[in-house]
């Protein structure tokens, strides 16, 4: 049976509805220590290539764009281990994916947490 796959900041409380906890920020967030983050993993190579974050600088006017050009990078070589690592984690577990970004909605851990809950399950 397949765990649940959500997200949320990094900065918030650790629960235990959380599950595993990755953190999928290419960069290590600003003032959290490595004991304080209570991670599993931290799977940068899944995040968003520099040129993408760069070019999206967290705009929400660009955000359809964005979530269409990062589903298409999970699917080449540079993402693979870490998206079949991500689909290991979700196949037996709950997983919560972190991120720093404010509006975490308008996140990659979003848009990977939607695209690993439908076509990147099945490998697309």
């Amino acid at each position: 049976m397949a765990g649940q796959i959500s997200y949320r900041r990094i900065y918030e409380d650790v629960s235990p509805r959380d599950g595993r906890r990755v953190l999928v920020d290419r960069l290590w967030p600003r003032g959290v220590s490595k004991e304080d983050a209570h991670l599993d993993e931290w799977l940068r190579d899944v995040a968003p290539s520099t040129d993408l974050r760069r070019w999206y600088h967290h705009d929400a006017d660009r955000f359809a764009e964005f979530r269409r050009r990062y589903a298409s990078e999970l699917g080449d070589p540079d993402h693979r281990t870490a998206v079949e690592r991500l689909r290991e984690l979700a196949a037996r577990d709950d997983v919560t994916l972190l991120t720093a970004t404010k509006d975490v909605d308008h996140s990659e851990a979003a848009v990977l947490a939607d695209w690993l809950n439908h076509a990147g399950r099945r490998g697309a």
